[in-house]
């Protein structure tokens, strides 16, 4: 726009000056140099149209410049905004993935913190349970040397002079239990001969004693067994007896070692009351 006006001024400039030289007719500049052009001659300008077109060049360079200098100041701005608006942006989603990997990594390491959580859980409670098994054990190990105690200590018994009349209350106490009139002994092979000796008596107190409790006779067929294949092991028995009836159909053990487990088994909790005291 600057340029347009400038230009107008200056031919407007021109024809006035030529108008003023030509008599009142007007002449520019241009068709000066289109009938000099028609007409093949030189072009013959005045001194002051040539410095009117000096003047025209003159102000089109400066045009052209500051068109230039404007040009080169709006890329300069336009540059900056997209620099500041690129700026601003990194920064945005720079700040948007270190807040996301923040959160990620927050996350990763609850994560890992209720797996550790577990994991030791898992762990204490194996622990605990592997404590208890061997307490367990440690416990049942020394109950059962315990009981292999007691049965040692039972079977001393056998050699003292009272075997005899445990003996007799044995087979008493079976015939009581086992309400049979044919009842076979079992005994160790070590123990017939006492057995034979104490069977009549234990008969004898047997039938008192029912007797006594119900008021009426009875009379049991009683015997000790004879043959080898019934004979209690005398190494694994301690002693005392096994009574049967109805051709081994109904069986009543009390041997030494059936009565040290009938007291270990009625004991039991006393036992480990006194063993294992809890805390």
């Amino acid at each position: 726009l600057v340029f347009f006006v400038e230009s107008q001024s200056f031919l407007e400039t021109a024809a006035v000056v030529e108008k003023k030289q030509s008599g009142g007719k007007e002449v520019t500049i241009e068709e000066k140099v289109e009938e000099a052009e028609e007409k093949a001659t030189p072009i013959v300008l005045k001194r002051s149209e040539v410095k009117i077109i000096k003047m025209q060049e003159a102000g089109t360079s400066t045009q052209i410049r500051q068109m230039v200098n404007f040009i080169l100041q709006e890329a300069h701005e336009k540059a900056n905004e997209i620099r500041i608006k690129t700026e601003h942006d990194f920064n945005i989603e720079k700040q948007m993935l270190v807040h996301n990997a923040k959160l990620a990594l927050a996350e990763e390491y609850k994560a890992k913190a209720r797996a550790r959580q577990v994991e030791e859980r898992i762990a204490r409670s194996t622990a605990l349970g592997e404590a208890r098994v061997s307490k367990m054990k440690e416990r049942d190990e020394l109950l059962t040397k315990l009981i292999e105690t007691a049965k040692e200590s039972v079977a001393g018994v056998v050699k003292t002079p009272g075997y005899g009349d445990l003996m007799k209350k044995l087979i008493v106490q079976g015939l009581i239990k086992i309400e049979e009139n044919e009842v076979v002994v079992l005994c160790r092979n070590a123990d017939v001969e006492l057995c034979n000796s104490v069977l009549q008596d234990a008969i004898s107190t047997y039938k008192n004693i029912i007797l006594k409790q119900t008021g009426s006779k009875v009379n049991p067929k009683v015997s000790i067994n004879s043959q080898q294949s019934k004979m209690l092991p005398d190494h694994s028995c301690s002693g005392g007896v096994i009574l049967t009836a109805c051709h081994g159909r109904i069986v009543c053990d009390n041997t030494l070692d059936a009565r040290v487990k009938l007291v270990y088994d009625e004991l039991l909790p006393t036992i480990r009351n006194d063993l294992f005291i809890s805390k």
